[in-house]
């Protein structure tokens, strides 16, 4: 079992699989963002909800930061051994590809731009929010974190939102290309389902990434 997770095709599946789980945490994610958008008490109130179940908080973000640091270190490496193999003039920018594509996309190219990008962004992310000012409200008697207060004094900063929708807009990219390339990692792509994958793939990032675009642009428009 250990051989065949250090094989290349042993890679790709743990790239997949823990692609995988970070797509299902992401749109879930999202989702819950939205809630600012009807109420800041609903808002407080989920997140207070969150961190208050603390053995479910710890095994969700242990397995999230496992998932993330095996998905970087299979892509460094899988990244590595295409651009080796492939030769300095042909190298490729990400192992995993559509197959019978004869000139890889924009996103495919650049995928490993993207990802240290994103994973800036998510550590980035993390300080601001995660570990960000720390304001109290009371929601139905109960003294919770705002959450509330900190997302809109952060996203009233126009560098934080121009940066925030950039990195989003590359999420999207990442996240298209990723959610396709998942199922040519598990072997399960035919050729003649390539195209609906392919757009499957884009409705899920469009998706996610209007959903995260939400909460800065409500906040930057509406709370100024």
């Amino acid at each position: 079992m250990l051989q065949f997770l250090k094989s290349t095709i042993g890679r790709k599946y743990l790239m997949g699989l823990t692609g995988l789980m970070w797509m299902c945490f992401i749109l879930t994610h999202m989702a819950a963002n939205m809630l600012i958008l009807f109420s800041p008490d609903y808002y407080n109130s989920y997140g207070h909800a969150i961190i208050s179940n603390k053995p479910l908080l710890i095994a969700t973000e242990s397995g999230l930061v496992f998932a993330l640091f095996v998905h970087v270190v299979c892509a460094i490496s899988l990244t590595r051994q295409n651009r080796l193999a492939q030769g300095a003039g042909l190298a490729s920018r990400y192992a995993v590809q559509a197959s019978g594509s004869k000139k890889s996309s924009w996103a495919s190219r650049y995928m490993a731009v993207q990802g240290s990008l994103i994973l800036v962004f998510i550590i980035l992310h993390l300080i601001t929010f995660k570990f960000g000012h720390y304001y109290e409200t009371t929601v139905n008697g109960v003294v919770m974190r705002d959450l509330h207060k900190l997302v809109v004094e952060v996203f009233q900063n126009p560098m934080y939102v121009v940066w925030y929708v950039v990195c989003l807009i590359l999420l999207m990219f990442h996240l298209s290309h990723g959610a396709s390339s998942i199922f040519q990692s598990f072997g399960i792509l035919e050729r003649k389902m390539q195209e609906n994958i392919k757009k499957l793939a884009w409705i899920y990032a469009v998706i996610v990434v209007a959903g995260f675009l939400s909460q800065p642009l409500y906040v930057f428009i509406l709370h100024r």
